[in-house]
């Protein structure tokens, strides 16, 4: 077992995802406590995972400076997120779904097109 980071329950209340330290994030069936993917890639603790609007797709954010968008049907990773130079260490999608909001330890906050990848404008705080 690993420390468990961030979780959150998509919209409909089916699925559960998890962030953990072990560099994972999970999804699970809420109503059978199964496991149903285990999102690999990133190559540091992941401390946040969060769902989109829709609830076909999660973002995971972690200390390795990226964050990565998954399908959650399939667990496939669609997009990474790349432009930080510390740790991110919050996500969340827009209320439409079509761009993400990140955070950093650098103090940097960036607004990303979703189906692009692209960053769309930095905010320094």
């Amino acid at each position: 077992r690993s420390l468990v980071r961030s979780a959150a329950i998509s919209l409909d209340g089916a699925t559960l995802i998890t962030a953990s330290q072990d560099r994972t994030a999970k999804l699970w069936c809420v109503a059978t406590g199964k496991c149903l993917h285990t999102l690999e890639g990133h190559r540091e603790a992941v401390r946040v995972a969060v769902f989109s609007p829709s609830g076909t797709e999660a973002l995971t954010a972690s200390v390795d400076s990226t964050t990565k968008l998954w399908n959650v049907a399939s667990g496939a990773l669609l997009t990474v997120l790349r432009g930080h130079t510390q740790g991110v260490y919050a996500a969340a999608f827009s209320p439409d779904g079509d761009q993400v909001l990140t955070a950093s330890g650098s103090g940097l906050v960036k607004l990303w097109a979703k189906d692009t990848g692209e960053c769309l404008v930095s905010f320094e705080g």
